[in-house]
């Protein structure tokens, strides 16, 4: 099976800014919560959608994104806006998170360390695991609790003890240019340590704590600040980029331009969890568009479904994503309020002043 991404270019006539607009919403966050229920990614530029992702998501998206725009269209010459409930509703009417997966006749691919068998447990995480095996650089995107990073660690540890590699680098953008390794205690390892927990918490479980000490110990397990990789050639290495949502674009692209011979290298991260400052785009997202047809890069996108933890997390996950959009439709509800008033007072005052001139 390939583990290629799709894309869909959409064109939504007529091209009329104000509706495009009330389409996207404020911020974007009507296109945010489309990419995070369905697991695609949104690139547009005026009334052209590209829709990158799976075959499902895409034909979802492309449905969604069409009859929205459709309810833009005014009504007695009066501006129509997109309300995020619409959004999930629409969502919900698709079916898109319903729909029952195509049966996968491809063998499943099991990650071997010495403490088991790992196996994936959806159609993803199978995709996500071959990917990996197949491809020298692979994309892991969704929200928490799909095994994107576990999964990741077990394919590191697996390539670690058949010796295909030399060591395990791991690395997380939680840290930048220094200055907060500054104020905590302790040497470089100790610094990162709190930032790199999970993934610390999937070697102990694979390979045993007295194990992964001893491996980094002797440097086979690494521990690399983003910041510092910089001007470095990583061969013979299975690197893991964790969290890369918070990676600045000139991040990302040092990080994948230091992967040397015979190495492997894993990109993880959520797109709707991005803490960059505002106006200040994500590696990642730029990744996304950028490398999408690159040979031998894949990208595997998780949605809510793909939760593996315990199931009330994804119970968790559609109740945050359920309390974000209500809260939306709140907040847009205020505003609409708000100018209301505004334009109320604004033409009592123009009222007024006339009066004063008619006077």
């Amino acid at each position: 099976m390939s583990t290629s991404i799709d894309s869909f270019d959409l064109y939504l006539e007529p091209a009329d800014s104000q509706r495009l607009a009330s389409l996207c919403g404020p911020f974007d966050d009507n296109i945010r919560h489309i990419e995070r229920r369905l697991g695609v990614e949104v690139i547009y530029k005026d009334n052209h959608f590209r829709i990158i992702g799976q075959a499902a998501g895409i034909q979802a998206t492309r449905d969604i994104l069409t009859n929205l725009y459709v309810e833009t269209a005014p009504v007695r010459g009066k501006q129509r806006d997109i309300e995020p409930n619409q959004v999930h509703l629409a969502i919900q009417e698709s079916n898109a998170l319903e729909q029952d997966e195509s049966p996968d006749d491809d063998p499943v691919t099991l990650i071997k360390t010495k403490r088991g068998l790992i196996k994936p447990r959806n159609k993803n995480q199978q995709e996500y695991v071959r990917a990996i095996v197949t491809n020298d650089i692979n994309f892991g995107i969704g929200p928490a609790g799909t095994g994107k990073t576990y999964l990741a660690v077990a394919a590191a540890v697996d390539a670690l003890e058949r010796q295909e590699v030399r060591r395990i680098l791991l690395t997380r953008p939680a840290v930048e240019a220094g200055e907060k390794l500054g104020f905590l205690p302790g040497d470089l390892a100790q610094k990162v340590d709190p930032y790199l927990r999970p993934l610390y918490d999937a070697l102990f479980e694979m390979l045993g704590f007295e194990k992964v000490e001893k491996l980094i110990e002797r440097s086979v397990i690494e521990i690399a600040p983003l910041a510092y990789m910089r001007g470095r050639t990583l061969n013979d290495a299975f690197i893991i980029l964790d969290e890369s949502q918070n990676t600045t674009t000139e991040q990302m692209k040092m990080f994948l331009t230091r992967i040397g011979f015979n190495s492997k290298a894993v990109i993880t991260g959520d797109i709707t969890q991005i803490d960059l400052p505002r106006g200040q785009k994500s590696g990642l997202r730029q990744a996304i568009e950028v490398l999408n047809d690159v040979e031998g890069i894949s990208f595997t996108f998780f949605n809510a479904k793909d939760v593996v933890r315990h199931p009330v997390v994804q119970r968790v996950v559609v109740a945050y994503e359920k309390f974000d959009s209500e809260s939306q439709a709140k907040a847009n509800a205020a505003a609409k309020e708000r100018k209301a008033a505004q334009n109320v007072a604004q033409a009592q005052s123009i009222s007024s002043g006339a009066h004063k001139n008619n006077g």
